[in-house]
């Protein structure tokens, strides 16, 4: 099924999807201007491709669906998202991933600022984010679960793939970044920590669905270069609002 957004009202064209996902298929939806939140709870029997820019919250509270983006994303893309894929072959706003708590979203381009603030994980259900690029400031602020992998990709010499801040308040979770980083200006409340032969697997697997998602070639990443950032304890303020 295909739809066409361009001159379409936003809530409009997202009627049109909630009624064609209705039965299992695959819709695309093209011409897509900053249409939001395209794909709010869709869930595991759709695959929507969208093509051109996708809107602000769009896939937030999406619950197993795959949605494509051919083109960047604006702010607050996956918005509390609770499981299924997102796969976006460009660049996204800020914001992004948060408070989510299932699913994984794999960015091939750069990411903005507050990317998987207050993430959170379950059990099984452990969220990912994965940013070809870099990140803005305050990656991971608040952080409470889940994994968010930084490639570091394509970048000019002497720039990092996080920027200041990240790490701020995280108590749980762990990032994954791939060269140096300003560990100076970094958030006081975590460390950085050896990978061990799991993390090594872990990371070796997302490289290898990076490559396969966007269909390049990403021989010249080799895992030893990756730092594992995690919280020095699971309750960082916990001494700043509870008297002795």
């Amino acid at each position: 099924m295909e739809l066409v957004a361009k001159g379409v009202y936003y809530s409009d064209l997202n009627e049109q999807i909630k009624q064609i996902a209705q039965t299992p298929g695959e819709i695309d939806v093209k011409e897509v201007l900053g249409h939001r939140y395209i794909g709010c709870g869709l869930t595991s029997h759709t695959t929507l491709n969208v093509f051109g820019t996708l809107g602000n919250d769009s896939a937030c509270y999406m619950d197993g669906a795959t949605l494509q983006v051919y083109g960047n994303a604006q702010d607050g893309i996956a918005n509390t998202m609770n499981d299924g894929k997102l796969i976006i072959h460009g660049s996204c706003g800020d914001i992004i991933g948060y408070a989510m708590r299932g699913g994984e979203m794999f960015i091939e381009g750069y990411a903005g600022y507050r990317v998987g603030i207050h993430m959170k994980e379950y059990y099984e259900k452990i969220p990912k984010i994965v940013i070809g690029s870099k990140a803005g400031d305050f990656l991971g602020e608040y952080m409470a679960g889940g994994r968010i992998v930084v490639l570091g990709l394509g970048l000019k010499d002497n720039e990092e793939a996080a920027g200041r801040y990240f790490g701020t308040g995280m108590h749980g979770g762990a990032m994954y970044i791939r060269g140096p980083v300003c560990e100076a200006l970094m958030g006081g409340e975590i460390a950085k920590k050896e990978l061990d032969a799991d993390d090594k697997e872990f990371l070796t697997q997302t490289v290898a669905d990076y490559a396969s998602y966007f269909d390049t070639d990403t021989s010249e990443i080799k895992i030893d270069e990756f730092s594992k950032y995690q919280p020095k304890s699971a309750r960082p303020y916990g001494e700043m609002y509870v008297g002795e």
